[in-house]
């Protein structure tokens, strides 16, 4: 008998789980990705000449129909679903060349990194104004693109938030799932759950730093161990990242009046050394007019 060596059975294993695309328009190219119940792969759409990321799917899903209502610059769009030869499901998408959000944030600056994050909240929050909740948001299921462009990939779990289901299903990511979404209370899973989501990938950003104490308010709001105590949705989340980011108060967080004073003082500096400047000019002219 002979032992294949790991290397072998893998090379065998990714040939025999190559999509055949006989039939369709698309060429494939070379693997990109793989888990759970899909794979992800390169592939040249003949018809238009462009490189497309192909989804295989052992079994049918939304997803497709689910990303068709969201067209925004930061969730991918899907140019075309199907079937293949055996049976198995495709979606084809854009493909998003870059990097892992947080092999990108691992090099940006915390002011970068946090506006990367604003870009994926504002995603999740135009989802949730469709209707949609993602269920299995984290940093490996974004892409930063080599022009700064943010963008949210597999929607494979999302579905719309006012679906009745009363399952048991434990769908996500263990790390990145609300409470109740771990627990398996899928008729409780709604845009709060994108929002823990999100407090967790926020979590890792301020991870290898002291953080203000204003945007880890933020992170302990969105990470709330009850919904009720989170933030609504997304929306409401973005909104208080950009006002962190802008030098304002946050609604995650209550400034004492010294607070208030100095954050009033950083975000008027320009104005306030103009000022200081001007009174200590008068200051020396009133001295040499006394000499």
């Amino acid at each position: 008998m002979t032992w294949l060596s790991d290397d072998a059975v893998a090379r065998v294993r990714a040939a025999a789980s190559e999509p055949d695309l006989t039939g369709t328009r698309y060429r494939l190219v070379g693997p990109l990705a793989s888990g759970g119940m899909a794979s992800v792969w390169i592939a040249e759409d003949t018809t238009l000449g462009r490189t497309v990321a192909l989804k295989v799917l052992d079994e049918p899903d939304q997803e497709a129909r689910t990303v068709a209502r969201l067209e925004h610059p930061s969730i991918v769009p899907v140019h075309d679903a199907g079937s293949l030869a055996d049976g198995r499901a495709f979606v084809a998408m854009k493909y998003v060349e870059g990097r892992r959000f947080d092999d990108f944030a691992r090099d940006a600056t915390p002011a970068a990194r946090l506006r990367a994050f604003q870009r994926i909240c504002e995603a999740a929050a135009f989802a949730h104004a469709r209707g949609i909740v993602h269920r299995d948001l984290k940093p490996q299921n974004v892409v930063v693109g080599e022009f700064g462009e943010v963008v949210v990939l597999d929607w494979g779990l999302a579905r719309p938030i006012d679906a009745r289901d009363e399952s048991r299903t434990i769908a996500g990511t263990p790390g990145f799932m609300a409470p109740e979404q771990a627990r398996g209370e899928s008729a409780r899973v709604d845009a709060r759950a994108d929002v823990y989501a999100l407090g967790a990938i926020l979590q890792g950003l301020l991870a290898d730093s002291r953080p203000a104490k204003r945007i880890e308010a933020v992170r302990r709001r969105a990470m709330a161990p009850e919904p009720e105590d989170r933030y609504p949705d997304a929306s409401a989340l973005a909104a208080d990242v950009a006002r962190f980011l802008d030098g304002l108060p946050v609604s995650a967080y209550r400034e004492s009046a010294v607070e208030r004073l100095g954050a009033w003082a950083a975000r008027n500096r320009a104005a306030l050394l103009l000022v200081a400047a001007y009174l200590a000019m008068r200051a020396a002219i009133a001295l040499l007019a006394r000499v």
